[in-house]
């Protein structure tokens, strides 16, 4: 089973095993209104935590992804490049945005809850 978690960043990531699957949240989905535009890393490209790893563009901004872990990518989501408005209709689903192999499992003691995430994000959007 995988296990999911948040960053304040609003990115979410799922693991099982070595890999995990990154995201972002619906808050940031909310935040950012309907996705025009998404731009992925690399393949093999190797990122750090904390990272700028891709970019999303809505109708009212661009924001860059971050990676929560350090690792290297291992597969990106071309469906959510072919139609952006995935990132919209299922953020926390179908509309991921890239695979990692994670490098360091301890990062992801710092990274959030759900329970602990939408506290996070309740209290950051006003």
């Amino acid at each position: 089973m995988s296990e999911k978690k948040y960053s304040k960043q609003h990115e979410w990531i799922s693991i099982e095993g070595d890999i995990a699957t990154i995201g972002i949240t619906k808050h940031a989905t909310e935040m950012l209104g309907d996705v025009v535009f998404v731009e992925l890393p690399e393949k093999g490209k190797s990122v750090e935590k904390g990272g700028q790893a891709g970019v999303v563009e809505s109708t009212k901004a661009a924001s860059d992804v971050y990676t929560p872990i350090t690792g290297e990518i291992t597969e990106t989501n071309q469906s959510i490049v072919n139609d952006p408005a995935t990132v919209n209709k299922d953020p926390e689903g179908a509309a991921w945005f890239f695979k990692i192999k994670i490098k360091n499992k301890s990062e992801l003691e710092n990274l959030m809850s759900k329970a602990d995430y939408d506290k996070f994000a309740k209290e950051n959007s006003n």
